[in-house]
């Protein structure tokens, strides 16, 4: 007896020690700001503004100087994140009206679709932007697929747009939230529908100003002018100071709901993009004008979701990526003191360009990682794109990619956690072209397109000569070395051609 009552203690103790051995899958948050620029945080350099909850998130993990969206504009790089394909490989890809048709395949290895497989809950809160159903005509009145459920994502709660776009509605997984069956929602972007009023035929009736000649000035919802045409809906339209906390909450329940499991949540802000209408709590408080307040707010998000880890006990084994979707705009389709109330801040840091740019502002962004229990505390200077996360994940949770899938993907593992300052060596931006980096050299291809973007009053990058930098030396891109070094561009020209021509 006392030997089988031995063995069965040894035996306890054994599967004990074993199952203390299994490594705990992290969860991962990826948290993703919208136009916010890389010097839009206090830890980035910000003077003018402090960002104390992210810059607490930075100083607990790696805060990248040199971290990518592949694209100066979100439609792109959404896909770019999604997928781990250049954008520019697939037709279709520029930023999507809010009745456009889903673009990402339902049959292709998606970054949801890789955390599922290993037995994550999967989640998507905020913006989407990246096509809803089979074509543009569909019924806002009924289930709506493909979707973000048909791409990996057991939840999704979403706008299908982005806030300056109709339909201005939420989507929880296929059906439009709140909508009475009485009052059927219509969506047309060529045609008016319905009897709504527009910015352009009834500006007295905006609260907030269209910037002229940028289009936001067609159905009017909460007094604010939209791109695109709608009719009914009224109990389901949201109201602007509400989306983002309507978001966290929606965010923090998924995380309470999913915390005894791993998960992978995607929560797409809505900071600082147009229209900007931060919640009363945050207005007049940065001084910046609204465009300020509203990164007050995104700050504040980020906080709330680190405290809820915190209390849940779950934020130590948590990776939480904090980046954005492209780089930063003042004046983009209204008129709300961004520009006039700007007080000598910089959201472009010390680089040239912003959204819609070729520029380096217009890809490079704020890319923070934190994993307290694996990744010490830095700043690293390796170059990592948004789109490198699905290869580089699927090493970490031990989930191949099929051949053929997220082609322009790859592991940078060792950069993400901290390991090695060695990134990618080859990287292509997309902004009104494309412009290729390698080893610290970027080349901009001659153009004929302006120079300078005066809508929106960006550098777009655009020149009738070649261009190369030395990006090591000169980030800010004041001293064009294409003369001096031909050789160097004819090598970046023949690698941007190869790229291209890629299958």
């Amino acid at each position: 007896m006392n030997k089988v009552k031995a063995l069965t203690i040894l035996c306890i103790l054994i599967c004990h020690y074993s199952f203390a051995q299994k490594p705990v899958k992290p969860n991962v948050i990826y948290i993703y700001a919208d136009d916010l620029g890389y010097g839009d945080l206090s830890c980035y350099g910000a003077k003018k503004i402090q960002t104390p909850n992210i810059d607490k998130l930075a100083a607990s993990g790696i805060r990248f100087t040199d971290g990518h969206a592949t694209s100066a504009t979100c439609t792109p790089s959404r896909y770019a994140l999604m997928t781990g394909q250049y954008p520019w490989r697939k037709q279709g890809t520029g930023i999507l009206p809010g009745d456009a048709a889903l673009i990402i395949p339902t049959d292709k290895t998606t970054l949801p679709k890789l955390f599922k497989r290993a037995g994550y809950q999967t989640g998507i809160v905020g913006k989407w932007h990246l096509g809803l159903g089979e074509q543009v005509e569909k019924d806002w009145n009924g289930e709506i697929k493909p979707g973000p459920n048909e791409v990996g994502f057991d939840y999704s709660f979403i706008f299908p747009a982005t806030a300056d776009r109709v339909p201005t509605v939420f989507l929880e997984n296929h059906n439009v939230i709140a909508l009475d069956a009485n009052d059927p929602i219509a969506v047309d972007y060529k045609n008016k529908v319905g009897n709504d009023p527009t910015g352009k035929e009834h500006p007295e009736l905006l609260k907030l100003q269209s910037s002229p000649g940028q289009g936001h000035n067609q159905t009017i919802v909460n007094g604010i002018g939209r791109i695109g045409y709608m009719s009914g809906g009224k109990t389901a339209r949201w109201v602007d100071e509400e989306l983002s906390t309507t978001f966290l909450t929606k965010a923090q329940q998924f995380i309470t709901t999913n915390q005894k499991s791993p998960f992978f949540l995607y929560f797409a802000l809505t900071e600082p993009h147009v229209p900007r209408m931060p919640a009363t709590m945050f207005r007049g408080k940065s001084g910046l004008g609204l465009r300020g307040d509203a990164i007050l707010q995104l700050d504040w998000t980020v906080g709330q979701i680190m405290q809820q880890l915190k209390a849940l006990n779950l934020d130590k084994n948590t990776i939480i990526i904090f980046t954005s979707d492209n780089g930063p705009v003042l004046d983009d389709g209204y008129q709300d003191e961004a520009v006039t109330k700007l007080n000598g801040h910089t959201p472009a840091g010390n680089l040239r360009g912003g959204k819609y740019s070729m520029l380096e502002a217009g890809t490079r962004v704020p890319f923070i990682l934190s994993w307290p229990t694996k990744v010490k505390p830095q700043v690293s200077s390796a170059l990592v794109s948004q789109m490198d996360l699905l290869a580089s994940f699927s090493k970490l949770i031990n989930q191949p990619i099929p051949k053929g899938d997220a082609p322009d993907s790859e592991n940078l593992l060792d950069a993400f956690l901290g390991k090695s300052v060695k990134g990618r060596s080859v990287f292509i931006e997309q902004g009104g072209g494309l412009a290729v980096i390698k080893d610290g050299w970027k080349y901009i291809p001659a153009s004929k397109g302006e120079a300078y973007d005066k809508l929106v009053g960006i550098e777009t990058g655009n020149s009738p000569s070649p261009q190369l930098y030395n990006l090591k030396e000169d980030a800010g891109e004041k001293n064009n070395l294409a003369e001096k070094y031909p050789l160097k561009v004819k090598e970046l020209s023949d690698i941007l051609l190869v790229i291209k021509q890629k299958k």
